[in-house]
């Protein structure tokens, strides 16, 4: 990332270390035939398709309408001079990916109603059913788009440490180890105990609280790289995570 006091307009250089969180990403888009840049912000898009779609389909927009639309902000944001405003390292990006949708909407209906439908560059692979079974789930009191757009980045985030921390821990254990201390992650389960998972596995109870106790380390380390992933300043990552598990506990 570009240190603090650099000018707006310099550009940032794609070494080794640049590419490491989603703001950097998406500036390094910005650069000319990079391919890496490219689909380093890809599977940005990839990953965070799903709040963006909840959004517009909250507003009133039909399946096909999000699809579209989804698609047609994602075009729109890999293209160079749609990011020539952006500041390096400033906010968060959950905001930011927010608020230029919102831009997206107001400026750019006509011309993305318009588009032929797979017409366009595909940015982000869009499973129409997938997206709408996991849309028709969504809570019907969640009052506002915003609301839910929170929730699902919120939900999304959590997902991706908690399939990074399972993908660690199979790595050296059981598969189907890792599906029985999750419930523990968030602290001890009612009606699960230590003594029944290590029953299950063959294992002391004494291992199972140590694996339990190291899961849990790992789960917040995890948590907070992805989170520093998503925000400018390292001393916003506390209050990023207060706000996370604010939005999922509503």
């Amino acid at each position: 990332m570009p240190e603090r006091g650099e000018t707006s307009g310099a550009r940032p250089s794609l070494d080794a270390s640049f590419c490491t969180t989603h703001w950097s990403a998406v500036l390094a888009a910005r650069e000319r035939n990079s391919a890496r840049a490219e689909q380093a912000l890809a599977e940005l898009c990839q990953t965070y398709w799903y709040p963006l779609y909840v959004f517009i389909r909250r507003r009133g927009n039909s399946p096909g309408e999000a699809e579209d639309l989804t698609q047609g902000f994602f075009e729109r944001l890999v293209e160079k001079h749609y990011l020539g405003d952006l500041q390096p390292g400033t906010g968060r990006f959950r905001s930011f990916l927010l608020t230029a949708l919102k831009h997206f909407l107001a400026n750019e209906w006509d011309r993305a109603q318009t588009r032929k439908r797979g017409g366009g560059q595909v940015i982000v692979s869009i499973d129409h059913r997938e997206a709408e079974s996991r849309y028709h789930y969504e809570p019907a009191d969640v009052a506002t788009p915003d609301m839910l757009y929170e929730r699902r980045w919120a939900f999304t985030i959590l997902e991706r440490v908690l399939t990074r921390l399972g993908n660690e821990f199979r790595g050296s254990q059981p598969a189907e180890l890792f599906d029985h201390l999750r419930p523990f992650l968030s602290g001890d389960h009612p009606g699960i105990f230590y003594r029944d998972v290590a029953q299950r596995f063959g294992i002391k109870e004494g291992t199972v609280r140590v694996m339990v106790h190291r899961l849990r380390h790992r789960y917040r380390e995890l948590l907070r790289t992805e989170i520093g992933n998503t925000v400018g300043d390292p001393r916003e990552i506390d209050d990023e995570i207060r706000h996370l598990m604010a939005v999922v506990g509503t």
